[in-house]
């Protein structure tokens, strides 16, 4: 310590490291719409939207998971299904290689969840994308997640409710994910012929296959506020177009004034919403959820 230092008041010398060290990293969240910034723990108990502006922050597949289903009862569905790499991908690094960042990452071992559960105590199985794990990419494991949630609830006659959050198919899987595209759509044909109910919620973004499959098949589709909703993004559009878009193009609520989405639904009221949704569905009395 320098002899200037010594000489400093207490206050200004509370800037010392053993000081700064007393204060943990990450207590605030700067909102990115707003820019106010928000303590940690408040946010987290608004499901991280922004109690100033109400801007929906990404949440993660697990997170999803807990404001939508109730504690007891969980089976996770799909869970022994790992990606491989029958292409023997290679761009700047190894396909292996990615995934094993991303499972260090997100503590995820694919960029779906699936379980069964209930929505304030309506019986369903929820399948949720995890956009942190290589964009919620979907590849052949994705799909087959998927295949084995509709499968669980063509056995069980239960709803089926997918949460997107995806930027499309994964391009280091080739051919292989485009066919998901071909078996998400066909398992959800049987879905349908079943007389069970699909319910679609697309959450920022919903893009590129994952948009062009079975993300708009939902007998009803909900969306969040201000979502990202498409196929290509709007610069892609405008380039290939040579036109400017409307203001607010591909958002949740452009399309809901377009007839393509059925609800805009703020994430604090969506468990809510989609009990309701499932009690109507599957003929339970609505004092069900109610009393939930």
């Amino acid at each position: 310590m320098s002899w200037f230092e010594k000489i400093l008041p207490p206050r200004i010398n509370r800037n010392s490291d053993s000081a700064s060290k007393r204060v943990p990293e990450g207590l605030w969240v700067k909102c990115p719409s707003c820019e106010s910034v928000l303590y940690k723990e408040d946010l987290q108990a608004t499901l991280n939207v922004c109690p100033k502006c109400s801007h929906h922050m990404r949440i993660g597949a697990r997170a999803r998971i807990d404001s939508l289903l109730d504690p007891d009862g969980r089976t996770e569905i799909g869970a022994q299904t790992r990606p491989m790499d029958p292409l023997k991908f290679k761009d700047s690094r190894r396909y292996p290689e990615r995934v094993a960042e991303a499972v260090k990452q997100t503590g995820e071992s694919e960029a779906m969840v699936v379980m069964s559960g209930t929505v304030l105590s309506v019986p369903t199985v929820l399948a949720c994308f995890e956009f942190a794990f290589m964009g919620g990419s979907m590849g052949s494991v994705v799909g087959e997640r998927f295949a084995r949630g509709v499968q669980e609830s063509i056995d069980r006659r239960l709803p089926f409710v997918c949460v997107s959050s995806s930027g499309g198919a994964r391009m280091q899987e080739s051919l292989f994910s485009l066919m998901q595209m071909a078996k998400t759509t066909a398992m959800l044909h049987q879905l349908s012929e079943a007389g069970l109910p699909f319910i679609s919620i697309l959450t920022d973004p919903t893009m590129g296959g994952v948009s062009a499959s079975f993300a708009f098949m939902g007998d009803v589709v909900l969306a969040e506020p201000n979502a990202l909703i498409g196929f290509a993004g709007p610069r892609v559009i405008e380039q290939t177009v040579r036109e400017k878009l409307p203001e607010g193009f591909q958002r949740a609520e452009f399309l809901l004034t377009k007839g393509a989405i059925d609800r805009v639904v703020d994430r604090r009221e969506l468990q809510a919403e989609l009990a309701h949704l499932l009690a109507l569905f599957t003929r339970q009395p609505i004092e069900v959820v109610k009393a939930a």
